[in-house]
């Protein structure tokens, strides 16, 4: 088939570039003006709801930040040490950030470009190809960087005001982030329509290379655990050794290297070197877009219409490995949560946009611990190890957390569009639900118990402080799944069919908050006896080290251990009964 087949009607037939452009940016001048009118008189609370949050969690981002900085700035006196320490922290920070916003951005324009529905019409309409795309790279943009405006705007602007940076780096840092974004937004594009276009006759190829890049990765990171770092923390031989170990972030190549040293040029007055980097971002931004569209033009409909013209010979229906385990691995649930189980875990993997979104959280989760080295229990240290270990539960369990909103609440909203095939079975609708809580508990407790142990391990922690954080992941996994379900039959959106915007709606929203607040509660009602614990451990071995008797006080610690364990489990009974408890009464009545 030929290009001008491919790419659309004659040129004749199109409008001039600047007219199209006009047409599409009043499109979404348009769609904006309706979304704004519909929040203001439908969903005011839960915009404001929204902002709040945002605020309060951009003023916390802040405070940390800056507290930071300046623990940076009165702990490391030597000028040189100092700017490879912060040097380092921005060069980790961005380029992790670069990392995910390259998979964000081909996760969403994967789902924009060949999954939604709109692209059926747009690609129809006497438009040009590479406009299309452009139209639908420019919100991939928005959507993939408004996390990485509002996490990384607080740790520039705490650092400019702790080290008194002058006034064009506050002016600058905003068009430094903004042209940055687009860079691996524009490698996610390309690697999206690439993997696309070639999908489809080439699916083993590309598995099959897939599971060598992870096999080599996995090989590098346990080839790297065996140079670990000394024992003695917080020392200036193992400061530097550290360091030495986030020099692959100075690479000079890397675009999380200029967005560094064109801020980090500005903050100390040197505006001229700025104004370099800040014009090398924003020309190879330009250049990786127009190499995006350029890209799209070529290949876009070619692999739009391979994805869904290919021909598919006949096969019969038969069960997969995973199918067979799950059926084995939940023999002691009724069969009909059996089957109905079954069917959700072949609808996940079947949507690249949601496995693909999991396996990435939960990749760059275990090679966050895979790169923990490994501690020893020693005296001076033990409160800081056990401060990590909680705060790498606190993360798992916000992902969690967020894993719960974004995948299980907009579970019971998406069968409402199959109630009617589930309504003919014989099948009561609180089973429907008690599936939906099975699968939420079994698809989060496997791979959250597993990622706090090897962090445990990673750290050296104690066997009873890693059996108090097993059980403390075991309430966050089951809490979270029935907080998720709960609302979701409570406040179902019926009407949408998309997961990302149920999740996003008032339900969505509450459901993260009120997830949020009970992880908060369930760790520090284990973390602060955990800590009580551990200190009078210490304290206990000092007294004898000095001879001393150990006083009264060497009982309360085991005691307020039991009982924050006792009380997380009460309330995580309580979160996980009452939730369901609301849903499966509103679920009984609802009508479809």
């Amino acid at each position: 088939m030929s290009q001008r087949t491919m790419s659309g009607p004659p040129s004749a037939d199109f409008l001039s570039m600047q007219n199209e452009a006009n047409a599409f940016w009043r499109m979404r001048y348009r769609i904006i003006a309706t979304l704004l009118r519909q929040v203001a008189s439908r969903a005011r609370f839960r915009f404001m709801l929204i902002v709040l949050l945002s605020v309060l969690l951009w003023c916390g981002l802040f405070w940390l930040f800056a507290d930071g900085f300046v623990f940076l700035k009165t702990g490391i006196r030597d000028p040189d040490m100092h700017d490879l320490a912060v040097r380092a922290v921005f060069g980790m920070f961005f380029a992790a950030l670069m990392v995910m916003l390259v998979f964000s951005a081909g996760i969403i324009l994967y789902s924009s470009l060949f999954r939604s529905p709109e692209i059926g019409f747009l690609l129809t309409i006497p438009a040009r190809t590479g406009r299309v795309f452009l139209h639908k790279f420019q919100e991939a943009v928005v959507l993939s960087s408004w996390g990485f405006l509002l996490l990384g705007s607080p740790m520039l602007l705490a650092y400019g005001m702790v080290t008194g940076a002058p006034w064009y780096y506050y002016a600058m840092f905003l068009p430094f982030m903004i042209g940055f974004v687009y860079i691996p937004a524009s490698l996610g594009a390309i690697s999206c329509l690439v993997i696309i276009y070639w999908l489809p006759g080439r699916r083993l190829h590309l598995l099959a290379l897939a599971a060598a890049g992870v096999i080599a990765a996995v090989a590098v990171f346990i080839w790297s655990l065996t140079g670990i770092l000394g024992n003695d923390i917080l020392t200036p031989s193992w400061f530097r050794e550290l360091l030495s170990r986030l020099q692959f972030t100075e690479e000079r190549w890397l675009p999380s290297w200029w967005l560094c040293s064109g801020l980090l040029e500005a903050s100390r007055h040197g505006w001229s070197q700025s104004v370099l980097f800040l014009a090398l971002i924003l020309a190879n931004a330009l250049f990786g877009q127009q190499l995006a569209v350029w890209t799209a033009d070529r290949i876009y409909r070619h692999a739009y219409s391979r994805l869904y013209g290919r021909h598919v010979a006949g096969r019969h229906p038969k069960t997969v490995w995973i199918d067979r385990a799950t059926m084995r691995v939940s023999g002691f649930l009724p069969r009909q949560i059996r089957l109905m189980l079954v069917k959700d875990l072949r609808l996940f993997r079947r949507d690249p946009v949601q496995w693909s979104q999991f396996l990435i959280f939960f990749a760059l989760l275990v090679l966050y611990f895979l790169n923990i080295r490994r501690f020893s229990y020693r005296d001076p240290y033990i409160g800081w190890v056990n401060m990590i270990a909680f705060l790498n539960l606190s993360v798992v369990g916000l992902l969690m957390s967020t894993f719960t909103t974004r995948f299980i609440y907009p579970m019971i909203s998406l069968e409402g569009c199959r109630f009617w095939f589930l309504g003919l079975l014989p099948v009561r609708r609180a089973t429907i639900l008690w599936e939906k809580f099975a699968f939420a508990v079994g698809s989060s407790i496997v791979p959250c118990s597993g990622l706090i142990f090897l962090s445990d391990y990673m750290l050296g922690v104690r066997p009873l402080i890693v059996a108090s954080h097993q059980l403390t992941c075991i309430l966050l996994c089951v809490g979270l799944s029935g907080i998720a379900v709960g609302l979701g039959a409570r406040l179902p959106n019926l009407r949408e069919q998309s997961p990302s915007k149920i999740a996003a709606g008032f339900g969505g929203t509450l459901n993260l908050v009120l997830s949020t607040l009970y992880i908060l509660i369930i760790v520090l009602l284990t973390a602060l006896p955990s800590h009580f614990y551990l200190a009078a451990e210490f304290a206990r071995g000092s007294s004898a080290r000095l001879g001393q008797g150990f006083t009264s006080f060497a009982g309360w610690p085991p005691f307020w251990l039991m009982m924050g364990t006792a009380t997380s489990i009460l309330l995580g009974v309580v979160a996980t009964a009452v939730p369901l408890r609301i849903g499966f009464r509103a679920f009984r009545r609802l009508e479809f």
